[in-house]
């Protein structure tokens, strides 16, 4: 099947993003573009695209939730037997995406990789409802299954054990923390001409900014 979408088009505008006028730190004008994000997407101005490597080099992508960040970096949780698990254990390194299309905004962030603390994962695990403290325990996440009933039958198995309990964290669920190298803030501008300003780390930390064409 055949479909021509090439009359599908939208012209982007926002502000000027001019390198004289934005911090040396990148994280100061993400928490600023991330707050307008939460502001304008709602609930869903936290999601990304995570990009991985497998073993081979194939890529894989999709989106996961930015559940925290500092200087150190951006923070998600999944489970570690997962594809994506699996891919950064053996490749940490990663690639993620934000888009807000209400802001005409993009930013790109690449770095290592690294779990975080038991206790970091530990103190996230408790905040989820109770209901997605059960999911940890009953999706073995990306392993192929027989049916929808499979589920149903393990949410009821943990249902039953863990009734009237507090639910542990999995030791197979955690966080993960992409320690940026490089992060890149897109404003969309009219006739293509977008504003790409990127960031890089030096060795000694401290970050190098400049200019992309569009």
């Amino acid at each position: 099947m055949t479909r021509n979408i090439a009359d599908i088009r939208r012209d982007y505008e926002g502000g000027q993003l001019e390198e004289d006028k934005t911090p040396q730190d990148p994280f100061i004008l993400f928490d600023e573009w991330f707050t307008l994000a939460l502001e304008s997407e709602g609930q869903d101005g936290n999601a990304m695209t995570l990009a991985s490597v497998d073993s081979q080099g194939r890529p894989h992508a999709r989106v996961v939730l930015l559940k925290g960040f500092d200087e150190q970096g951006m923070v998600f949780y999944t489970n570690y037997h997962s594809h994506k698990g699996s891919e950064l254990m053996n490749v940490p390194f990663a690639a993620l995406t934000f888009w807000w299309p209400s802001l005409s905004r993009q930013v790109r962030i690449e770095g290592s990789v690294e779990p975080i603390s038991a206790e970091e994962s530990d103190e996230y695990f408790s905040s989820r409802p109770r209901a997605s403290q059960l999911g940890a325990w009953i999706a073995t996440q990306s392993v192929v299954i027989p049916d929808r009933n499979w589920i149903e039958e393990r949410q009821k198995r943990f249902e039953r054990a863990y009734d009237g309990q507090v639910i542990p964290r999995p030791i197979h669920w955690g966080g993960y923390r992409v320690v940026p190298d490089m992060i890149e803030f897109w404003q969309g501008q009219p006739s293509r001409l977008h504003d790409r300003i990127r960031y890089e780390r030096r060795d000694a930390g401290a970050w190098n900014r400049f200019r992309l064409a569009p």
